[in-house]
């Protein structure tokens, strides 16, 4: 009999690619599901009504499970009390459903962030970097981190922190692709210097596997990302191969990031929406950690990347074209 796991987020981008691994890897999946099954349609999953306000869909989702998957979570909002309801509250109540419904669970796995780290020294954070979050995200990945950390004594619970996160299906760093697409490739700085940790989605499930299935990651937190770093350029080098056309690097100068968010937000405000780039996003453009060290998850389970850059844009952009994204 095929071991169960239970997916929160499993409708969304990185939660639909991870049931499909699990699959894919002949577990049997179970996934909260509030409205629509978006990615999860043709997917053979069982389906689990409610979402994480609901404590009875969660005691359903989690009975009798042998791992959790725990995915969801607000990514964006301005308001910091959506956060501590949906990122760090809702955690608490499905670890507490584990303890009553799954006591033999094998693995609880709670995905966090790199926001969660802020500005670290030096520019690449590792798992002991200090916590400094300075946007409502990153504080509210930092609080949920803080409200598991109990569960460890408790629960065999692992943490894993993914940087920017790419691929089929992600419509945030999509709007990077898109400008491109219009021959503008906008990038902060001379665009030469190493900037950013990338995980393609194929990638991160993968990695998000090994940390449950690996017998040793109980109560440890982990950073799963790319194994290179990459520049600006790098990325525009891929992604304009990728489009089969040039585009014209725009240096962006730092304080006009900050302008730009404050625009955009402002904007959208009048059309009730919380825009991908805001002034809390443009500051963590400017000043926080954007790369991370995934030493510990290789050295811990064996993880190593897998998709270069090159090939990663290049099936994101195939996929964005053949949805009409692009």
């Amino acid at each position: 009999m095929p071991s169960t796991v239970f997916v929160t987020g499993g409708t969304g981008f990185i939660g639909s690619h991870l049931a499909e691994a699990l699959r894919a890897r002949g577990y049997a999946v179970r996934c909260l599901v509030r409205g629509a099954r978006k990615w999860l349609d043709g997917l053979d999953v069982e389906v689990v009504r409610g979402d994480l306000t609901d404590p009875a869909a969660l005691r359903e989702g989690v009975r009798g499970v042998d791992f959790v998957y725990h995915v969801a979570g607000v990514t964006r909002t301005p308001d910091p009390a959506v956060y501590q309801r949906a990122n760090v509250e809702a955690t608490v109540d499905l670890l507490e459903a584990v303890e009553a419904e799954a006591p033999a669970v094998r693995k609880v796995l709670v995905t966090s962030s790199l926001a969660a780290v802020g500005p670290c020294p030096g520019g690449v954070a590792d798992e002991a970097t200090p916590l400094n979050p300075i946007s409502g995200y990153g504080r509210s990945k930092a609080a949920m981190e803080a409200a598991v950390a109990p569960f460890f004594a408790r629960l065999p619970v692992v943490v894993v922190r993914p940087p920017a996160v790419y691929g089929p299906r992600e419509a945030d760093i999509y709007t990077f692709f898109k400008t491109v697409r219009y021959g503008l490739c906008p990038m902060v700085g001379s665009g030469r210097e190493k900037a950013l940790s990338l995980v393609h989605v194929r990638d991160l499930v993968r990695g998000m596997i090994e940390a449950a299935e690996a017998p040793n990651t109980a109560a440890e937190t982990y950073f799963i990302g790319s194994e290179a770093d990459y520049s600006w350029r790098e990325v525009k080098a891929a992604t304009t191969a990728a489009l089969g056309r040039g585009a014209l690097a725009v240096p962006v100068p730092g304080a006009l990031v900050g302008a730009v968010g404050a625009a955009v937000e402002g904007v959208s405000n009048l059309f009730g929406a919380y825009p991908p780039l805001n002034r809390e996003k443009a500051r963590e453009i400017l000043e926080t950690c954007k790369r991370c060290a995934v030493d510990k998850a290789r050295r811990d389970f064996g993880y190593r990347q897998q998709v270069s850059l090159e090939e990663g844009v290049r099936e994101t952009i195939a996929w964005y074209r053949a949805q009409g994204w692009l």
